[in-house]
Protein backbone atom coordinates (compact mmCIF):
# COMPACT_ATOMS: atom_id res chain seq x y z
CA UNK A 1 0.00 0.00 0.00
CA UNK A 2 1.04 3.60 -0.49
CA UNK A 3 0.99 6.28 2.21
CA UNK A 4 -2.75 6.88 1.73
CA UNK A 5 -3.54 3.23 2.41
CA UNK A 6 -4.47 2.57 -1.23
CA UNK A 7 -3.30 -0.79 -2.52
CA UNK A 8 -0.75 -0.52 -5.34
CA UNK A 9 0.48 -3.54 -7.30
CA UNK A 10 3.77 -2.64 -8.91
CA UNK A 11 5.88 -3.96 -11.76
CA UNK A 12 8.09 -6.08 -9.49
CA UNK A 13 5.12 -7.93 -7.98
CA UNK A 14 3.62 -8.50 -11.43
CA UNK A 15 6.92 -9.83 -12.78
CA UNK A 16 7.48 -12.19 -9.85
CA UNK A 17 3.96 -13.63 -9.98
CA UNK A 18 3.61 -14.30 -13.72
CA UNK A 19 3.07 -17.86 -14.87
CA UNK A 20 2.41 -17.54 -18.60
CA UNK A 21 0.53 -20.84 -19.11
CA UNK A 22 -1.71 -20.10 -16.12
CA UNK A 23 -2.43 -16.55 -17.28
CA UNK A 24 -3.00 -17.77 -20.85
CA UNK A 25 -5.47 -20.37 -19.56
CA UNK A 26 -7.48 -17.71 -17.74
CA UNK A 27 -7.47 -15.51 -20.83
CA UNK A 28 -8.63 -18.40 -23.01
CA UNK A 29 -11.48 -19.16 -20.60
CA UNK A 30 -12.57 -15.51 -20.59
CA UNK A 31 -12.58 -15.24 -24.40
CA UNK A 32 -14.54 -18.49 -24.61
CA UNK A 33 -17.11 -17.35 -22.02
CA UNK A 34 -17.45 -13.89 -23.60
CA UNK A 35 -19.23 -12.45 -20.54
CA UNK A 36 -17.07 -9.35 -20.04
CA UNK A 37 -18.59 -6.08 -21.23
CA UNK A 38 -16.04 -4.11 -23.27
CA UNK A 39 -16.96 -0.75 -24.84
CA UNK A 40 -14.83 0.41 -27.75
CA UNK A 41 -11.72 1.93 -26.30
CA UNK A 42 -11.13 5.67 -26.46
CA UNK A 43 -8.20 6.36 -28.80
CA UNK A 44 -7.03 9.97 -28.94
CA UNK A 45 -3.97 11.27 -30.79
CA UNK A 46 -2.60 14.68 -29.91
CA UNK A 47 0.17 16.91 -31.19
CA UNK A 48 3.43 17.73 -29.44
CA UNK A 49 5.68 20.75 -29.69
CA UNK A 50 8.39 20.92 -32.32
CA UNK A 51 8.93 17.92 -34.54
CA UNK A 52 8.05 15.29 -31.95
CA UNK A 53 5.60 12.66 -33.28
CA UNK A 54 2.03 12.57 -32.06
CA UNK A 55 1.24 11.04 -28.70
CA UNK A 56 -1.69 8.71 -28.08
CA UNK A 57 -4.02 8.56 -25.08
CA UNK A 58 -5.89 5.27 -24.62
CA UNK A 59 -8.76 4.68 -22.19
CA UNK A 60 -9.74 1.01 -21.97
CA UNK A 61 -12.69 0.09 -19.71
CA UNK A 62 -14.19 -3.37 -19.06
CA UNK A 63 -16.44 -4.95 -16.47
CA UNK A 64 -18.02 -8.25 -15.51
CA UNK A 65 -21.41 -7.23 -14.09
CA UNK A 66 -21.75 -7.89 -10.39
CA UNK A 67 -18.14 -9.00 -10.06
CA UNK A 68 -15.28 -6.76 -11.07
CA UNK A 69 -14.24 -4.12 -13.53
CA UNK A 70 -11.49 -1.72 -14.38
CA UNK A 71 -10.07 0.88 -16.70
CA UNK A 72 -6.59 1.29 -18.10
CA UNK A 73 -5.25 4.77 -18.78
CA UNK A 74 -2.24 4.71 -21.08
CA UNK A 75 -0.15 7.17 -23.05
CA UNK A 76 2.07 6.11 -25.94
CA UNK A 77 4.92 8.41 -26.94
CA UNK A 78 6.95 6.80 -29.77
CA UNK A 79 10.12 8.87 -29.38
CA UNK A 80 10.43 8.60 -25.59
CA UNK A 81 13.46 6.37 -26.09
CA UNK A 82 15.43 9.46 -27.10
CA UNK A 83 14.64 10.86 -23.66
CA UNK A 84 15.57 7.69 -21.82
CA UNK A 85 11.91 6.98 -21.05
CA UNK A 86 9.62 4.04 -21.92
CA UNK A 87 7.27 4.67 -24.85
CA UNK A 88 4.30 3.40 -22.84
CA UNK A 89 3.18 4.93 -19.53
CA UNK A 90 0.02 4.12 -17.63
CA UNK A 91 -2.07 2.92 -14.71
CA UNK A 92 -4.77 0.29 -14.31
CA UNK A 93 -7.59 0.89 -11.84
CA UNK A 94 -9.16 -2.39 -10.65
CA UNK A 95 -12.69 -2.04 -9.24
CA UNK A 96 -15.35 -3.92 -7.32
CA UNK A 97 -18.23 -3.86 -9.81
CA UNK A 98 -20.89 -4.15 -7.07
CA UNK A 99 -19.82 -1.11 -5.07
CA UNK A 100 -17.57 0.82 -7.42
CA UNK A 101 -14.82 0.88 -4.81
CA UNK A 102 -11.22 0.70 -5.95
CA UNK A 103 -9.58 -2.61 -5.12
CA UNK A 104 -6.13 -1.67 -6.41
CA UNK A 105 -4.06 0.51 -8.66
CA UNK A 106 -1.69 -1.47 -10.87
CA UNK A 107 1.36 -0.50 -12.90
CA UNK A 108 -0.10 -0.67 -16.40
CA UNK A 109 3.12 -1.06 -18.40
CA UNK A 110 4.02 -4.36 -16.70
CA UNK A 111 0.41 -5.52 -16.70
CA UNK A 112 0.11 -4.80 -20.42
CA UNK A 113 3.40 -6.48 -21.30
CA UNK A 114 2.55 -9.68 -19.42
CA UNK A 115 -1.02 -10.00 -20.69
CA UNK A 116 0.02 -9.16 -24.27
CA UNK A 117 2.70 -11.84 -24.22
CA UNK A 118 0.28 -14.34 -22.67
CA UNK A 119 -2.28 -13.60 -25.41
CA UNK A 120 0.36 -14.20 -28.09
CA UNK A 121 1.30 -17.48 -26.43
CA UNK A 122 -2.34 -18.51 -26.21
CA UNK A 123 -2.87 -17.69 -29.89
CA UNK A 124 0.29 -19.61 -30.74
CA UNK A 125 -1.14 -22.69 -29.04
CA UNK A 126 -3.88 -22.61 -31.71
CA UNK A 127 -1.82 -21.41 -34.65
CA UNK A 128 1.82 -22.49 -34.52
CA UNK A 129 2.93 -26.05 -35.15
CA UNK A 130 3.15 -28.06 -31.89
CA UNK A 131 6.77 -28.95 -32.67
CA UNK A 132 7.85 -25.32 -33.28
CA UNK A 133 11.35 -25.05 -31.82
CA UNK A 134 12.84 -21.81 -33.18
CA UNK A 135 11.82 -18.17 -33.02
CA UNK A 136 12.80 -14.77 -34.37
CA UNK A 137 12.04 -11.81 -32.10
CA UNK A 138 11.91 -8.54 -34.03
CA UNK A 139 12.10 -5.63 -31.60
CA UNK A 140 14.02 -4.96 -28.41
CA UNK A 141 11.49 -3.07 -26.30
CA UNK A 142 9.93 -4.15 -23.03
CA UNK A 143 7.74 -6.70 -24.78
CA UNK A 144 10.58 -8.65 -26.38
CA UNK A 145 11.70 -10.55 -23.29
CA UNK A 146 8.11 -11.25 -22.31
CA UNK A 147 7.18 -12.54 -25.76
CA UNK A 148 10.19 -14.84 -25.88
CA UNK A 149 9.39 -16.32 -22.48
CA UNK A 150 5.69 -16.62 -23.25
CA UNK A 151 6.17 -18.43 -26.56
CA UNK A 152 8.75 -20.71 -24.96
CA UNK A 153 6.20 -21.63 -22.29
CA UNK A 154 3.82 -23.19 -24.84
CA UNK A 155 6.21 -24.52 -27.48
CA UNK A 156 9.52 -26.46 -27.23
CA UNK A 157 11.67 -23.48 -28.18
CA UNK A 158 15.37 -24.26 -28.35
CA UNK A 159 16.74 -21.36 -30.41
CA UNK A 160 15.75 -17.68 -30.43
CA UNK A 161 17.18 -14.89 -32.58
CA UNK A 162 16.73 -11.22 -31.65
CA UNK A 163 16.89 -8.29 -34.06
CA UNK A 164 16.69 -4.58 -33.32
CA UNK A 165 17.61 -1.41 -35.16
CA UNK A 166 20.30 -0.97 -32.49
CA UNK A 167 22.38 -4.16 -32.37
CA UNK A 168 23.62 -3.35 -28.86
CA UNK A 169 20.02 -3.44 -27.61
CA UNK A 170 19.46 -6.78 -29.31
CA UNK A 171 22.62 -8.06 -27.64
CA UNK A 172 21.39 -6.80 -24.27
CA UNK A 173 18.13 -8.73 -24.69
CA UNK A 174 20.07 -11.86 -25.61
CA UNK A 175 22.40 -11.44 -22.62
CA UNK A 176 19.39 -11.44 -20.34
CA UNK A 177 18.76 -15.09 -21.24
CA UNK A 178 22.18 -16.46 -20.30
CA UNK A 179 20.63 -18.84 -17.75
CA UNK A 180 17.68 -19.87 -19.96
CA UNK A 181 17.15 -23.44 -21.09
CA UNK A 182 17.15 -22.23 -24.71
CA UNK A 183 19.75 -20.30 -26.69
CA UNK A 184 19.20 -16.63 -27.55
CA UNK A 185 21.38 -14.90 -30.14
CA UNK A 186 21.41 -11.30 -31.39
CA UNK A 187 21.51 -10.87 -35.18
CA UNK A 188 22.25 -7.95 -37.49
CA UNK A 189 19.96 -8.81 -40.42
CA UNK A 190 16.40 -10.15 -40.32
CA UNK A 191 16.75 -11.86 -43.69
CA UNK A 192 19.64 -13.99 -42.43
CA UNK A 193 17.36 -16.11 -40.23
CA UNK A 194 13.70 -15.35 -40.98
CA UNK A 195 13.40 -18.27 -43.40
CA UNK A 196 14.84 -20.70 -40.83
CA UNK A 197 12.54 -20.17 -37.85
CA UNK A 198 9.14 -21.59 -36.92
CA UNK A 199 7.74 -18.53 -35.13
CA UNK A 200 8.26 -14.86 -36.01
CA UNK A 201 7.21 -12.37 -33.33
CA UNK A 202 7.31 -8.66 -34.08
CA UNK A 203 6.78 -5.91 -31.50
CA UNK A 204 7.87 -2.55 -32.90
CA UNK A 205 6.59 0.94 -33.66
CA UNK A 206 7.61 0.65 -37.31
CA UNK A 207 5.74 2.48 -40.06
CA UNK A 208 7.37 0.36 -42.77
CA UNK A 209 7.11 -3.45 -43.00
CA UNK A 210 9.84 -5.54 -41.39
CA UNK A 211 8.33 -8.97 -42.12
CA UNK A 212 8.50 -9.48 -45.88
CA UNK A 213 6.49 -12.21 -47.57
CA UNK A 214 9.27 -13.08 -50.01
CA UNK A 215 11.34 -14.39 -47.07
CA UNK A 216 8.67 -16.64 -45.55
CA UNK A 217 8.52 -20.43 -45.78
CA UNK A 218 5.68 -22.93 -45.37
CA UNK A 219 4.54 -23.77 -41.87
CA UNK A 220 5.59 -20.58 -40.12
CA UNK A 221 3.55 -18.66 -37.56
CA UNK A 222 3.73 -14.86 -37.49
CA UNK A 223 2.87 -12.95 -34.31
CA UNK A 224 2.36 -9.20 -34.93
CA UNK A 225 2.12 -7.19 -31.72
CA UNK A 226 3.11 -3.64 -32.71
CA UNK A 227 1.25 -1.46 -35.24
CA UNK A 228 -1.37 0.03 -32.95
CA UNK A 229 -2.17 2.87 -35.37
CA UNK A 230 -3.46 3.00 -38.95
CA UNK A 231 -0.17 4.40 -40.26
CA UNK A 232 2.00 1.64 -38.75
CA UNK A 233 2.91 -1.64 -40.44
CA UNK A 234 5.08 -4.58 -39.47
CA UNK A 235 4.20 -6.94 -42.37
CA UNK A 236 3.99 -6.25 -46.09
CA UNK A 237 1.18 -7.10 -48.51
CA UNK A 238 2.83 -10.32 -49.64
CA UNK A 239 2.94 -11.55 -46.05
CA UNK A 240 -0.75 -10.74 -45.63
CA UNK A 241 -1.65 -12.52 -48.86
CA UNK A 242 0.38 -15.64 -48.03
CA UNK A 243 -1.07 -16.02 -44.54
CA UNK A 244 -4.19 -17.32 -42.87
CA UNK A 245 -5.11 -14.25 -40.83
CA UNK A 246 -6.35 -14.35 -37.24
CA UNK A 247 -6.94 -11.38 -34.91
CA UNK A 248 -7.64 -10.75 -31.26
CA UNK A 249 -10.81 -8.78 -32.07
CA UNK A 250 -12.43 -7.79 -35.36
CA UNK A 251 -13.09 -4.22 -34.25
CA UNK A 252 -9.51 -3.50 -33.26
CA UNK A 253 -8.05 -5.15 -36.34
CA UNK A 254 -10.42 -3.38 -38.75
CA UNK A 255 -10.14 0.07 -37.22
CA UNK A 256 -6.79 0.53 -35.49
CA UNK A 257 -3.88 -1.27 -37.15
CA UNK A 258 -2.23 -0.50 -40.46
CA UNK A 259 -1.34 -4.17 -40.87
CA UNK A 260 -5.00 -4.87 -41.64
CA UNK A 261 -6.52 -1.46 -42.44
CA UNK A 262 -4.05 -0.59 -45.22
CA UNK A 263 -4.34 -3.90 -47.15
CA UNK A 264 -8.14 -3.67 -46.98
CA UNK A 265 -8.10 -0.04 -48.12
CA UNK A 266 -5.89 -1.04 -51.07
CA UNK A 267 -8.13 -4.03 -51.92
CA UNK A 268 -5.36 -6.52 -51.18
CA UNK A 269 -7.72 -8.38 -48.82
CA UNK A 270 -11.22 -7.83 -47.45
CA UNK A 271 -12.84 -8.34 -44.07
CA UNK A 272 -13.80 -11.89 -45.01
CA UNK A 273 -10.09 -12.71 -45.39
CA UNK A 274 -9.83 -12.88 -41.59
CA UNK A 275 -10.33 -16.49 -40.52
CA UNK A 276 -11.31 -15.91 -36.87
CA UNK A 277 -10.90 -13.78 -33.79
CA UNK A 278 -9.97 -15.01 -30.31
CA UNK A 279 -13.60 -15.29 -29.19
CA UNK A 280 -14.23 -17.78 -32.01
CA UNK A 281 -10.97 -19.66 -31.57
CA UNK A 282 -11.28 -20.02 -27.80
CA UNK A 283 -14.92 -21.11 -27.99
CA UNK A 284 -14.07 -23.70 -30.64
CA UNK A 285 -16.40 -22.12 -33.19
CA UNK A 286 -13.69 -21.81 -35.83
CA UNK A 287 -10.48 -23.79 -36.37
CA UNK A 288 -6.95 -22.52 -35.98
CA UNK A 289 -4.11 -24.05 -37.99
CA UNK A 290 -5.42 -26.72 -40.35
CA UNK A 291 -2.19 -28.01 -41.94
CA UNK A 292 1.54 -28.19 -41.27
CA UNK A 293 2.24 -26.21 -44.46
CA UNK A 294 -0.07 -23.30 -43.67
CA UNK A 295 1.44 -19.90 -42.84
CA UNK A 296 -0.57 -18.42 -39.98
CA UNK A 297 -0.61 -14.79 -38.86
CA UNK A 298 -1.97 -13.44 -35.58
CA UNK A 299 -2.50 -9.69 -35.29
CA UNK A 300 -2.82 -8.44 -31.73
CA UNK A 301 -4.18 -4.93 -31.15
CA UNK A 302 -5.16 -5.27 -27.50
CA UNK A 303 -8.50 -5.64 -25.78
CA UNK A 304 -9.79 -4.48 -22.41
CA UNK A 305 -10.94 -8.00 -21.56
CA UNK A 306 -7.26 -8.96 -21.44
CA UNK A 307 -6.46 -6.20 -18.96
CA UNK A 308 -9.34 -7.10 -16.66
CA UNK A 309 -8.45 -10.79 -16.67
CA UNK A 310 -4.82 -9.97 -15.93
CA UNK A 311 -5.78 -7.56 -13.13
CA UNK A 312 -7.99 -10.26 -11.60
CA UNK A 313 -5.14 -12.76 -11.94
CA UNK A 314 -2.59 -10.58 -10.12
CA UNK A 315 -5.06 -9.37 -7.49
CA UNK A 316 -5.72 -13.02 -6.72
CA UNK A 317 -2.01 -13.50 -6.01
CA UNK A 318 -2.13 -11.22 -2.96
Amino acid sequence: MDESGMLFIGADFISRHTDYPALAQQLQAAFAANDVHVPNRHHHDFKNEGNRPDSTLLLMPAWNSGKDGGVKIVTVNPDNGQLGLPAIQGTYIYLDAQTGTIRAFMEAKALTAKRTAAVSAMASSFLSRPEASSMLMIGTGALSTNLINAHASVRPIGQVYVWGRDFTKAQAVANGFESATFKVEAIEKIEDVIGRVDIISCATLSKTPLVLGKNLVAGQHIDLVGSYRKDMREADDETILRSSIFVDTYYGALHETGDIVIPIKNSIINQESIKADLFELCAGNRPGRTSSEEVTLFKSVGHSLEDLVAARYYFGML
